[in-house]
């Protein structure tokens, strides 16, 4: 099954409206920081289409603001505080939630698209089972004074090299 193209465009200004209107009462500028830094990625993602790391960053980005935005609700939301714009505020806010696994599914197939690799590499060093690289350390030459390394030459006694 083929996953439907979905623009990028579409993608930041549906979560920078519900961005916006879920910050019109009740959520603390904190949120607004985090969501709007990352939409701010995402329109460096969108302005460079060769860039593998900008939708890389943005996916990372929509990720960690799933939990700060989880967070937010847990500390923030109050069921005292009624009225319509209150409500219609929270709606966006949790909306934008909910799409934002979404969003994350298809900015990782553009990050697919772009020549990401599926395994995310982050500079850490790895060890692997691949010993194509590796020289035998079994099969040494033994000819000469290789055999011998602390022999200087035939006529001198047996020391430590001289350097």
């Amino acid at each position: 099954m083929e996953i439907p193209p979905i623009n990028l465009k579409a993608i930041l200004v549906v979560h920078w409206f519900l961005t916006v209107w879920g910050c019109i009462l009740w959520l603390p500028s904190s949120y607004i920081w985090a969501n709007g830094s990352v939409l701010a990625v995402g329109v460096w993602a969108m302005a460079q289409r060769d860039s593998v790391d900008a939708v890389l960053m943005f996916l990372i980005g929509l990720l960690l603001t799933i939990v700060i935005d989880i967070v937010h609700f847990a500390l923030f939301y109050s069921l005292n505080t009624g009225g319509n714009l209150f409500r219609f505020s929270a709606g966006m806010a949790i909306l934008s939630l909910i799409l934002k696994p979404l969003s994350c599914f298809f900015v990782y197939q553009m990050y697919r698209e772009r020549g990401g690799e599926y395994n995310i590499n982050f500079g850490f060093p790895t060890v692997t089972r691949n010993r194509d690289n590796y020289q035998s350390i079994d099969h040494q030459d033994q000819s000469g004074n290789a055999a011998k390394p602390f022999i200087q030459g035939e006529d001198q006694k047996h020391g430590v090299r001289a350097y």
